[in-house]
């Protein structure tokens, strides 16, 4: 399959939820069409934006890829020694493997994003010169593939917090920023409830509360 691609995530930093990672394939002749339509940088459209130009760009694109990794799987391989950049490194690759593109685009989660794309190019396996990456800070902001990846990407993760809000109630976004997020995970912690599977228990915000509790689920690194 041919095609520019995009790709970023969802939901990096939370403490709550998972992170999603998407990516589209896009025909070159269709990127001013996602211009034209008004896709940009997720963070930039409200909610109900988001959703309408979610269903546009799955209509339009070639392909869409979503790879979800779950708070218990994200505490998994962190306390296993394996950061979040590596985590990001896996994912990217194996959206690109199964996009497949000609170029690709993708948002870097390293400081460093040179490194970032030769961590994913390494990863996909893919032969010498069948693939080119582009890896830059906020490319969501800088190449529309990238806003529609990020676009997918934020309305695939809020439906999943969706989804919590109707078990649990409403804790917020899922942000350690977030007061909501924050008194709710406090309240699990207070009881003595145990943590939930989708509270990231490696996150600095939880071990600090976790911290005078007996019987932690979990610790790591903040």
């Amino acid at each position: 399959m041919t095609g520019i691609a995009g790709v970023d995530e969802a939901g990096r930093g939370p403490i709550i939820g998972p992170m999603v990672v998407c990516g589209v394939l896009v025909d070159p002749s269709d990127l001013p069409v996602l211009q034209e339509m008004g896709v940009k940088d997720s963070k930039a459209l409200s909610p109900k934006r988001r959703t309408e130009l979610s269903r546009g760009i799955r209509k339009l694109v070639k392909r869409v890829a979503v790879r979800r990794v779950t708070a218990s799987r994200i505490d998994l391989l962190r306390n296993r020694g394996t950061t979040l950049n590596e985590i990001e490194v896996r994912e990217f690759a194996l959206i690109l493997k199964t996009l497949r593109p000609e170029i690709a685009y993708l948002d870097a989660a390293d400081v460093n994003p040179d490194r970032f794309r030769d961590s994913v190019l390494k990863r996909t396996q893919l032969p010498p010169g069948k693939l080119r990456v582009v890896s830059e800070h906020r490319a969501d902001s800088k190449y529309v593939v990238v806003s529609a990846a990020s676009v997918v990407a934020k309305v695939e993760r809020d439906a999943t917090i969706e989804v919590l809000h109707r078990k649990y109630g409403d804790f917020g976004s899922g942000y350690p920023s977030d007061p909501k997020t924050v008194e709710f995970v406090r309240g699990v912690v207070d009881r003595g409830e145990g943590l939930p599977d989708f509270v990231r228990a490696t996150w600095a915000p939880v071990i600090a509360m976790m911290e005078h509790k007996p019987g932690r689920r979990t610790s790591g690194n903040p």
